[in-house]
């Protein structure tokens, strides 16, 4: 089960009918009630939730030039 910070209780306990959810901006978190007072617990996972594989950028198919130095004055 996972554990989380309830803010009325103070103290730290196990979420109750967790549920993971997807945040607006992408990333997952907990929801679940506190076993001892019932105030929902929320917690905020690490990470990003990722809807699809991305694919890494395609390389170029003709290498950089080096960059020419430059004359000392």
């Amino acid at each position: 089960m996972p554990e989380g910070y309830c803010v009325k209780c103070k103290a730290k306990k196990e979420i109750v009918d967790a549920v993971e959810e997807v945040m607006k901006n992408g990333r997952k978190a907990i929801k679940g009630k506190c076993p001892t007072c019932g105030t929902v617990m929320f917690k905020i996972l690490g990470g990003k939730a990722s809807s699809t594989p991305s694919t890494p950028p395609a390389s170029p198919t003709t290498p950089a030039a080096p960059a020419k130095p430059t004359p000392a004055t």
